[in-house]
Parts: structure tokens; C-alpha cells; sequence
């Protein structure tokens, strides 16, 4: 039987990304796991307005948009737990530019260069709801179709209320194979 938990926001584990922006004329790194898809070519990034990176979001109208592997899994957690208003988190990765001249992590297979289309504010939060100009990856995470493999490229999960990181799983199958069978059952 189920309980009643409250209205605990149920949807983790996300990917965990890093965003990265302009600030003041250097680059600036922020983790964030409150990411969404809002369209087939649009996400939505949700920031703190307390962030110091948001200033050059909105200054700039872009941002990046870098999945997390556990290979730089340490210096994602470091730019979630130190703020850009106390520390110059510009050296952290190694710095990539998108064709649009926004900062990218270099160390990320996987990046999303962004542009911001609107700024939806709600409870403290900037929800920036941004439309992907340029995915740029890495050889080694593409398949042989040329799009990106996730299960090479094995990105990070942040899992809450227990504030915890999850590897990517196996694959389990293929989108509507289960729901063929499904209803190829219910037909015999």
C-alpha cells in the first residue's frame, strides 16, 4: 500500500551538469542538477537567484550546459559547494569556447551551448529556459549514428532528498519495444 509522503518533488535522479557563463570577463562554473527538457529543442536551467553566475547568464543571454563524468566528478562537486562571489573558479577546467563564445568545460564529452529565450522567476529561483544552439561531443560518446551513446558516456546522477551521485545503468531496451509486446499480449 502506498503513504502519503507530502509533496516531496519525486522526479530524481537528474543528470548533474555544470553551467558555465561569462562573469566579469572570465569564465564561472556553477553545479546544478535542477535541469529539465521543456521542448524538443528547449531546456530549462534553474538557478538561485543568490548565484553569482546568474548576473552573467542575463548580461551575456548564454550559457553552457557540460554533463558531468566521474572522471571530473571532484571539481563538479567543488564548483556546487564554492560560490564565484568568494572564489575564481575560472581555472577549474580546462576552457573550451563554443561558436558562440560562451565557456565550456573542456574536461565535459558532452556539451550544450545555449541561448537564453526568457527568465521565469519562482520562489527565489531564475529559470532560465534556453534553446540549444550547438551540441558539441566528444568522438569517443558518439555512436555509430553519430549521436551521443549515454551509455558511453555514462553520465553522473544527483539523486535527492539524500543529496547523493548515481552511475548511469544498463541498458534495459529499446523506447516502445516493451509497449509492442505489451500490446501484442493483450491482443492474443
Amino acid at each position: 500500500m502506498k503513504q502519503n509522503i507530502g509533496n516531496l518533488l519525486a522526479l530524481y535522479p537528474t543528470p548533474a551538469v555544470i553551467i558555465g557563463a561569462t562573469v566579469d570577463g572570465k569564465p564561472s562554473w556553477t553545479l546544478v542538477a535542477h535541469i529539465g527538457i521543456v521542448a524538443h529543442d528547449r531546456l530549462l536551467v534553474s538557478l538561485h537567484a543568490s548565484h553569482y553566475i546568474n548576473e552573467g547568464i542575463k548580461e551575456s543571454g548564454r550559457l553552457s550546459v557540460n554533463i558531468v563524468t566521474e572522471e571530473f566528478l571532484p571539481q563538479a562537486d567543488y564548483c556546487g559547494i564554492v560560490s564565484g562571489n568568494k572564489m575564481d573558479k575560472s581555472g577549474v577546467f580546462s576552457l573550451a569556447t563554443g561558436d558562440g563564445g560562451t565557456p565550456m568545460v573542456g574536461e565535459s564529452p558532452l556539451t550544450m551551448e545555449c541561448r537564453v529565450e526568457d527568465v521565469y522567476e519562482c520562489n527565489g529561483f531564475e529559470n532560465f529556459v534556453c534553446s540549444v544552439c550547438h551540441t558539441y561531443a566528444d568522438d569517443s560518446v558518439l555512436g555509430v549514428d553519430g549521436k551521443p551513446d549515454y551509455a558511453r558516456l555514462r553520465p553522473v546522477l544527483f539523486e535527492m532528498p539524500t543529496y547523493r551521485y548515481l552511475r548511469t545503468g544498463d541498458v534495459i531496451g529499446h523506447c516502445t519495444d516493451a509497449g509492442r509486446k505489451y500490446k501484442e499480449n493483450l491482443a492474443e
